[in-house]
């Protein structure tokens, strides 16, 4: 079986094989919490963790940190921090 099906153009696109079976033999799972229920999992949920990266877009920016249009937008742009090494 080769888990994909002639498109038009030549283009393969993947087929989804188990549907949602859910057995022991998968290594891993995607899931979404949509909603938190009364206990924490650990190291799930009981720790929150800032976002890694902030939005690029100015009007985006904005909506985040609820700004106005006269306020500049550069002194909030949130960067990622980089780990110097030393080059060879």
């Amino acid at each position: 079986m080769s888990c994909s099906r002639e498109r038009p153009k030549g283009c393969r696109k993947r087929k989804s094989v188990r549907g949602c079976v859910v057995g022991p033999d998968l290594a891993t799972l995607s899931l979404v919490i949509s909603k938190k229920g009364e206990q924490d999992i650990p190291g799930l949920t009981d720790d929150s963790r800032p976002r890694r990266l902030g939005p690029k877009r100015a009007s985006n920016i904005r909506k985040l940190f609820n700004l106005e249009k006269k306020d500049d937008v550069r002194n909030f742009v949130v960067r990622r921090e980089l780990n110097e090494k030393k080059k060879k």
